[in-house]
């Protein structure tokens, strides 16, 4: 049925007492939950509203449809929503408004950030009345003064993020795929570095069930990463909800958003997010002051001395490595993943979290040629990088000339010395080994979850990329470590 021409609308504060009854609201939309499947036949998403008589902390209109399509698409937190034949209900002290498939109606409005005084979306049952843009107009005028306590609420950042805790993140919307069949991964981005995390494997596990490089079964396309920033974690973010699609539309690319209640876990030494049933969602449009706030904190980060160095290597790295470069500026894993060239060289920070052989005894072949694979992360990625043969050899590495990623080096002096210093006996190897993957040797033999833990420290190395097979040179593409040395 349609809206009668007598309707009247009620501010949120007339309404509370309205108890089973159906009444007409308007509101601006402060927060919404993430849509999903009832155990039943209908989906179902909340919002939080607001409006000049009641202005926090808001009432929540729940509200239920045959399927996702039909339920609020709301664009971004600030806009409107108008909503009739509602009706009131309470749950123990708190009173909230429900959404009836069967008779209730909504429009969707665009906020103070916008003239238009069209709706956007409608429900089927909604017909619209040329008073609603009365109400609307009214409504943005009392909004366009108003500071949305979405936008001034606190939100932690991704370097301030613990495991296993409720949070809420501000963060830009990079990218999203489903990974398997009904299952979405969302990644995201702030600006800033999570913080690293111990590594719980044991140094065998590598053989056997080696640490991943991305949480995704398969690795992001070179097209798709050359859109990510290189500087900031990027979260990956997994919706805990079966199959589900829970409303994906909503988390479009390069869109800001919050997600209120999100947790944060680690699997295999890496960060994920996931959205739990109580996670809510606000999105924000780009003019947002919280917005703007984010953006100048990377500005300032990107422009400074130490931008691409990682937030917790500060005051400085660990100096167990030493280079023979040490006036080449830093650059960080994805700025290698996404160079523009197929071969170049790079100086980064990362840590070394597992090494292939683990056993110091199996480094060497048995011609005495290197042959290991270190496992590089900075806050931006992991990657696989060797020592192999006389790539341990700086001097073999050093070529007059040859430029490194976004700067040159010219007149290297050369050096015999290699990644271990040459080759050193068995027992100075695993001393050095230890010291490089994080490994407490007094705390060998000692087991939390039967695995030892581990801190890598964060240490300079030189890196260059080379490919394979000339024919597929980006698809066969691999990274060596050079004139690096570690000391002690």
């Amino acid at each position: 049925m349609g809206m009668r021409d007598d309707y009247k609308f009620l501010q949120i504060k007339d309404a509370l007492p309205c108890l089973n009854q159906k009444v007409n609201l308007i509101g601006v939309i402060v927060e919404h939950s993430v849509p999903r499947w009832t155990k039943g036949t209908d989906c179902f998403c909340s919002l939080k509203i607001i409006d000049e008589s009641h202005q926090g902390p808001g009432i929540t209109v729940n509200i239920f449809c045959e399927d996702m399509e039909k339920l609020p698409r709301v664009a971004s937190a600030g806009d409107i929503i108008l909503l009739a034949h509602i009706v009131m209900k309470n749950h123990g002290c708190d009173v909230y408004a429900l959404f009836n498939k069967k008779f209730s109606a909504f429009a969707l409005y665009e906020g103070k950030y916008c003239s238009d005084l069209n709706p956007y979306q409608i429900s089927s049952k909604f017909h619209p009345r040329d008073q609603d843009k009365k109400f609307i107009a009214e409504l943005r005028e009392w909004l366009a003064g108003f500071q949305l306590e979405a936008g001034s609420k606190e939100s932690s950042l991704l370097r301030e993020i613990r495991e296993g805790e409720r949070f809420d993140l501000v963060c830009k919307i990079l990218h999203k795929c489903e990974v398997t069949e009904d299952k979405w991964m969302i990644f995201v981005w702030d600006g800033t570095d999570a913080p690293p995390v111990t590594i719980q494997s044991k140094l065998e596990d590598e053989v056997e069930n080696p640490l991943p490089l991305q949480l995704e079964p398969m690795p992001l396309s070179r097209e798709i990463l050359c859109t990510f920033p290189a500087v900031g974690t990027i979260l990956r973010v997994i919706i805990d909800q079966g199959n589900e699609k829970l409303g994906i539309h909503l988390l479009n690319t390069g869109k800001w958003v919050r997600f209120v209640n999100i947790i944060c876990e680690v699997h295999a030494g890496l960060w994920r997010g996931v959205i739990k049933p109580f996670t809510k969602l606000q999105c924000f449009p780009d003019e947002d002051p919280l917005i703007l706030q984010r953006q100048r904190l990377y500005d300032e980060r990107i422009f400074s001395k130490w931008e691409r160095m990682p937030f917790t290597s500060f005051p400085w790295h660990s100096r167990i490595t030493e280079t023979d470069y040490r006036h080449v500026p830093f650059v960080t894993l994805m700025d290698v993943l996404t160079c523009l060239k197929v071969t170049a060289k790079f100086k980064c920070v990362v840590r070394a979290v597992a090494a292939y052989p683990w056993q110091a005894e199996d480094f060497c072949s048995p011609s005495g040629t290197y042959r290991i694979r270190l496992t590089l992360e900075d806050p931006t990625a992991r990657i696989h990088a060797f020592v192999y043969a006389k790539d341990g050899d700086t001097s073999e590495s050093i070529i007059r000339g040859v430029g490194f990623y976004n700067h040159k080096c010219f007149r290297v002096r050369k050096t015999k010395e290699k990644f271990f210093e040459g080759y050193p006996p068995v027992d100075v190897l695993k001393r050095k080994r230890n010291k490089l993957l994080g490994v407490d040797e007094s705390e060998c033999g000692k087991r939390i979850n039967d695995a030892p833990t581990r801190n890598p420290p964060w240490i300079e190395c030189c890196l260059k990329s080379y490919y394979l097979v000339k024919t597929d040179a980006w698809g066969s593409r691999n990274y060596r470590i050079f004139g690096t040395k570690l000391v002690g």
